[in-house]
């Protein structure tokens, strides 16, 4: 790779950034880009090669059916008005894809903790595979990644978690910056004593 190349990566990956699942808008990736996406989301460190998570790709209906799957859950679990239900039955409609990406770690000599991680790089590879071609996204997670009920309700096992939700879509605007941490605030050189 050329140091030209070199910079040019270096530059997209400082100027990376998310943007609100409510500023998306159509289109979704097409069936090239997804797939694109999906394979560079599982270029990601897997220590003995365990593929401790899986991909749930959520796009047309698939979005209304899921969401109305978590609410009718949601709802059975606390009180809700109508328009709560509404708003939990949308809330996978707001972007042309969402990928949940499922934690799947397994009882192994590799860390759960490691195989958790790795579902989290599977998240982040998303991101930039998606910021890569042109698209916008969001990695969130909400009440159901972690309910079990929730997560019987649309297939999981009991061993099995949501890491998060990735919604991706377009945007007309540009995103702005947020503030990051100051290095000196997050960087510690350890030194021995």
């Amino acid at each position: 790779m050329t140091q030209e190349n070199n910079h040019a990566i270096t530059q997209f990956m400082l100027n990376r950034r998310s943007v609100l699942i409510k500023n998306m808008t159509e289109p979704g990736p097409s069936s090239d880009d997804l797939e694109t996406i999906l394979t560079i989301a599982t270029r990601v460190p897997d220590h003995r090669k365990l593929k401790p998570w899986r991909l749930l790709v959520l796009q047309g209906d698939a979005r209304r059916v899921f969401g109305e799957t978590l609410a009718q859950v949601k709802a059975q679990k606390e009180a809700m008005k109508e328009i709560q239900v509404d708003i939990e039955k949308q809330c996978f409609m707001r972007a042309p894809l969402v990928i949940a990406v499922v934690a799947s770690p397994v009882e192994h000599k590799t860390p759960i903790e490691e195989q958790i991680l790795s579902a989290g790089a599977v998240c982040q590879n998303i991101n930039i595979a998606a910021a890569s071609l042109g698209y916008v996204s969001q990695w969130v997670t909400g009440w159901s990644c972690l309910d079990k009920a929730a997560l019987k309700a649309v297939g999981l096992s009991d061993d099995e978690f949501i890491a998060g939700y990735l919604y991706i879509g377009s945007c007309d605007e540009k995103p702005a910056d947020r503030q990051r941490p100051e290095l000196d605030e997050v960087v510690t050189y350890w030194e021995k004593s």
